[in-house]
């Protein structure tokens, strides 16, 4: 090997550059002869020689680098000292600091290495030096609920707004019907407010629990010493029986009626997929419409009142083979609970089949529903001649193609028993024909169609649940079985519809996220004394609404704060 070679034939950047810059300010060659000599174009070349003119003193060869700077033998003698007191390294580091000694975590490891000491093993809390650590909160435990006389402020004051409606429907009473699992510490009623406090407060699949445990207002609204921790959430969801979540519907139903929420008489119906996004999931795989995909997953179906906008019926625990006949569930589900059939029900065509529309239809159900578009079935409608297409107007429906070409015809399906209505719709902003099917023979086309584009919206009103609610959210810090999530979705939807019906002037129909902004998403200050529980809120431009629904003169007994009497004060 020739030794020369290691010089002349450079391994690194740093040493090429060394070498071309060399060659062509002090030996002078031609920048053409050097770039060709050391791989690089002219351009290049030059490039390099301009930033080595603006910098000529940079530096080709590294400084020898060290962990550390060798400390002195005081310096060194007092680590060892401080590793007796069984400090770590970082603790280490810190004190020499306080005493203007700057000594890196590894300087002080290659000392301690070269002195013979080992790593310390894993240190408990207690045995680590005092210093600033996270705070602690307390196991929750209802029999360590304090009463005793106190003022706390609270992130959570709007929760408090959900409390006459729970206390008028005997929360209590409603999930002791249901059989829910509980313990001596958190009962099952306990376990649920917290639950429900998350899911009302809009935390993204209650993944903030931890950084709220710590809020006496949210523990107070529980009747807890605070909020139970994820892992005790998790594994609650885990410990509740299928069986109890048709229980708790029915019952939780029921006692909304009776507070005196109120319900439409047409009601929107889709499934939803709530997606997964693990491995190895013994999972069937449904369309996830804002993907436009097939993908693993729990199907959920979902009633909407259309006129009130909440969820009043759901179920999450189907397969494939049971989708079709869910509609009939419903029917079956709303009968029992109110004594009458729903009047009308809009869906897809992928909800349910031509059979079990004519179930629907013996039942004295009206519906309104989508006819899937075949080529044959596009030839068909081609083939009308113009003459059969008469022009309609919309009202009341705020869209751009207001005035749409129809034609309205009767028609036969397999499956159904008697002739159905379908109507072919053009002009409507699509490519081809939008065709309804209904069995409503004598209602105006223009009101068919009219509150068929209203169950457009069905996909942003589930999205109310889906997003404000968070209904996909499966790979939170909080991993709730998705019928517990979805039942809580339920009766947070309930609630909100109840309070904005109380509240009035628009808020009927808004949407959960709005309540939110404008009323629960409050701070507030909480006087507790032996008979009142007093929850005084901040100056806000909406509290005029709160008092004039009479929020202000609340004077309800709370069973799980000791009976005292929940009153609220407006700034």
């Amino acid at each position: 090997m020739d030794l020369a070679d290691v010089f002349l034939s450079p391994q690194n950047s740093n040493h090429r550059q060394y070498e071309a810059l060399r060659a062509y300010f002090v030996e002078g060659l031609p920048a053409s002869q050097v770039a060709e000599k050391f791989g690089y174009t002219v351009g290049s070349l030059h490039q390099l020689a301009h930033q080595f003119r603006q910098d000529p003193n940079r530096r080709f060869f590294a400084e020898p680098s060290h962990p550390g700077v060798r400390p002195d033998d005081a310096v060194r003698q007092q680590i060892v000292q401080l590793r007796k007191q069984n400090l770590s390294i970082y603790d280490i580091s810190r004190a020499l600091k306080k005493d203007g000694i700057q000594r890196s975590a590894v300087a002080v490891a290659n000392v301690l290495k070269e002195e013979g000491f080992a790593k310390l093993p894993r240190r408990a809390d207690e045995e680590r030096p005092s210093g600033i650590r996270p705070t602690q909160a307390e196991r929750a435990d209802v029999r360590m609920l304090s009463l005793k006389p106190r003022t706390v402020s609270t992130k959570f004051g709007g929760l408090f707004l959900f409390l006459p409606a729970l206390v008028e429907m005997s929360f209590n009473r409603v999930l002791g019907w249901c059989n829910l699992p509980g313990t001596e510490m958190i009962p099952a009623t306990h376990a649920m407010r917290s639950l429900l406090a998350l899911k009302l407060f809009s935390n993204r699949r209650h993944v903030h629990v931890m950084s709220a445990v710590l809020d006496e207002g949210l523990a107070l609204f529980a009747g807890l010493n605070v909020v139970p921790k994820r892992s005790f959430l998790t594994e609650y969801s885990c410990r509740v029986a299928p069986a109890c979540y048709p229980k708790l519907m029915r019952h939780w139903f029921d006692a909304m009626a009776k507070l005196g929420l109120e319900h439409g008489s047409s009601f929107d119906l889709d499934f939803h997929t709530i997606p997964f996004h693990g491995e190895d999931a013994l999972l069937e795989k449904h369309y996830v419409s804002k993907r436009s995909r097939r993908q693993k997953g729990i199907l959920a179906f979902l009633a909407q009142d259309g006129d009130k906008r909440f969820f009043c019926y759901a179920n999450s625990d189907l397969r494939k083979d049971e989708q079709d006949d869910e509609i009939l569930q419903f029917v079956k589900f709303w009968k029992k609970r109110t004594g009458k059939i729903p009047e009308e029900l809009i869906f897809d065509s992928k909800l349910t089949t031509y059979a079990n529309l004519n179930k629907l239809d013996r039942q004295g159900v009206h519906f309104i529903t989508l006819r899937r578009r075949g080529p044959k079935l596009m030839q068909e409608l081609a083939a009308q001649p113009r003459s059969a297409w008469r022009r309609i107007e919309l009202e009341g429906v705020s869209r751009i193609y207001k005035t749409p070409k129809i034609l309205d015809q009767q028609i036969t399906l397999a499956g159904y028993a008697k002739p159905i209505r379908q109507i072919a719709i053009t002009e409507l902003g699509h490519e081809q024909p939008t065709l309804l099917l209904t069995n409503q023979m004598r209602r105006s086309a223009p009101k068919l169609i009219g509150r068929y584009a209203k169950r457009m919206l069905i996909e942003n009103n589930i999205a109310d649940g889906v997003n404000f609610f968070h209904m996909d959210a499966l790979s939170s810090a909080v991993a709730l079985k998705v019928n517990c999530d979805v039942q809580l979705t339920l009766m947070a939807s309930s609630l909100y519809r109840y309070f904005g019906q109380r509240i009035g002037n628009g808020y009927e129909t808004a949407k959960s996220q709005q309540l939110f902004i404008d009323f629960i998403d409050a701070t507030a200050t909480i006087s507790l004394d032996e008979r009142t529980l007093l929850v005084r809120f901040h100056k806000r431009a909406h509290n005029p609404l709160l008092v004039a629904a009479g929020f202000d003169s609340t004077d309800v007994r709370v069973p799980w704060l000791g009976n005292r009497r929940l009153q609220f004060q407006f700034g």
